[in-house]
């Protein structure tokens, strides 16, 4: 999946980040979001440019991840110009940047290396973004992007690992069907 990540034209990946940002902001938990959640795009990854201008652009509070310690914590941005390069070469919010709690009514946009339709995310093996997240019952909503040929039939999943609620593509969204979960056995 990595290589073919890799492998795409820059104008294809220009092309699907400006589909997918089309697409999550016309979402209606978009569109609800006091505050989103969102990372800066690696250069394998579904560019999200457009989706972090688009939420500035509305005036929502746009929360970034950093890694502090190993823990993913998110803060709030102001505008992009003042974000570092972090850990694994990820622009990040600058440490004098307070780290916020997510709270339920937060829709939050992740990166994956595949996801499947029950939810199931593949990353690239840290688990932050896993261990990043409040218990089921108090998080926010969280959606995979991804490019359509990273959404497959299944991925593995074990029992530390978050399910997300949807993906979205350059095709659309593809919706999962996550069944209720018990916190105490399943974080995600």
């Amino acid at each position: 999946m990595s290589a073919r990540r890799a492998s795409l034209a820059r104008r294809d990946r220009v092309a699907a980040g400006d589909a997918v940002a089309r697409i999550a902001c016309a979402l209606p938990e978009f569109e609800r979001a006091r505050r989103v959640a969102a990372y800066v795009a690696l250069d394998d990854e579904v560019p999200t440019r457009a989706i972090l201008d688009a939420v500035l652009a509305s005036g929502r509070v746009l929360l970034l991840p950093r890694l502090d310690a190993k823990r993913l914590e998110f803060a709030a941005v102001a505008g992009l110009q003042s974000l570092r390069r972090g850990s694994f070469g990820v622009f990040e919010p600058q440490s004098s940047s307070a780290a916020l709690e997510l709270a339920p009514d937060d829709l939050v946009f992740v990166p994956g290396v595949a996801f499947d339709r029950r939810g199931g995310r593949l990353g690239r093996g840290g688990g932050h973004y896993d261990r990043a997240f409040p218990p089921a019952t108090a998080a926010p909503l969280l959606l995979g992007v991804a490019f359509s040929f990273q959404l497959v039939d299944a991925v593995p999943v074990g029992p530390a690992d978050r399910r997300v609620d949807g993906i979205v593509t350059e095709l659309g969204i593809a919706r999962t069907p996550i069944p209720p979960r018990d916190p105490t056995r399943d974080p995600g």
